[in-house]
């Protein structure tokens, strides 16, 4: 059975298939678009709005094949990227853009080892009843990634569909793509990331067990367990922390903790408006990255780090109060 996600109370139902056994004979007729997604950047964000008008015109359903896992994980594991979305976000945020459906491959060798032809007549015409699809100038597929969008458009004169080619996604004239946005977010470039994003880079986690240091100088706060996907450069950051249903202020560091002596890793949230919540170790946190106030510093004493934690919450509480957000 496919899994049925809800978008919001007054949505339409999105279909989020986990195979492509789980398509129901007959979906189609479809408009189609297939990428990583990896953040549902602006760029993805447009040629998904496309895909969902044209299929609304022409009473097709819109449909979004994504993979699991990231094909680099397999074909490149020592390359692969840090995401920036785990698979259950990036589902979120595709189900959220008016799409019919999701279709997740998993993407293993015998997927890896499909010819471009193969991928188009069992996916796409066989399994999708496919009349339409949209990707960017740069999309590959098919085994060792050999056609691109011209050998796509043969394919579409032979089998009946229709390709549409996007030119890229410019914001403040930086082209937007998954990569430069993980560039931009493991360098602390939080402005930048979210120029591109559409919103501010963020990750989800849990709760993890701190060592008491920071309730101890200053306000609550939260440790998040260990996280897999893209994490900001070291520093401390203006930060917001979703938890329960709660919103906070925040300022977040990301880092070894060097003033304590031994490194130890955390991503600990000094929370600036903190009121009482229900938590515990399996709370779902987001924890959206706003702005970088500096980089990690090996403090002489706590006496100095308490010191210099009192002027970052005082730029983050600045930071609050000029831009509301």
């Amino acid at each position: 059975m496919s899994e049925i996600r809800r978008v919001s109370e007054d949505s339409k139902d999105v279909a989020v298939f986990r195979s492509l056994a789980e398509v129901p004979a007959g979906f189609g007729p479809s408009v189609v678009t297939i990428g990583n997604f990896d953040g549902v950047h602006r760029g993805h964000r447009k040629i998904l709005s496309a895909v969902v008008s044209e299929a609304r015109g022409m009473n097709a359903r819109a449909v979004a094949i994504t993979f699991d896992p990231h094909p680099d994980r397999l074909l490149r594991p020592t390359k692969a990227p840090q995401l920036l979305t785990p698979l259950c976000e990036r589902l979120r945020l595709l189900t959220g853009t008016g799409v019919d459906a999701v279709l997740v491959l998993g993407f293993d060798a015998a997927l890896a080892a499909l010819e471009a032809r193969q991928f188009v007549e069992s996916i796409l015409v066989g399994g999708l009843g496919v009349r339409s699809v949209h990707e960017g100038q740069s999309f590959r597929f098919g085994h060792l990634a050999a056609a691109g969008v011209s050998e796509l458009a043969a394919f579409g004169s032979e089998f009946g569909f229709r390709v549409r080619v996007h030119e890229p996604v410019r914001v403040h004239g930086l082209e937007v793509s998954s990569s430069a946005i993980r560039a931009l977010a493991a360098s602390g470039d939080m402005r930048r990331a979210r120029w591109m994003l559409g919103r501010p880079f963020a990750i989800l986690s849990t709760q993890a067990r701190g060592r008491g240091i920071g309730t101890r100088l200053l306000v609550p706060t939260v440790n998040l367990a260990h996280y897999d996907g893209l994490l900001p450069a070291f520093g401390v950051y203006v930060t917001r922390l979703k938890v329960a249903g709660r919103v906070f202020q925040a300022v977040t560091n990301v880092g070894n903790r060097p003033t304590f002596g031994e490194d130890s890793f955390a991503v600990e949230s000094h929370i600036l408006d903190f009121e009482p919540v229900e938590m515990d170790e399996t709370t779902p946190i987001e924890l959206k990255f706003l702005l970088r106030l500096r980089g990690e510093i090996r403090f002489p004493s706590p006496e100095a780090l308490k010191a210099q934690i009192f002027r970052d919450v005082a730029r983050a509480e600045r930071y609050f109060r000029l831009t509301g957000r």
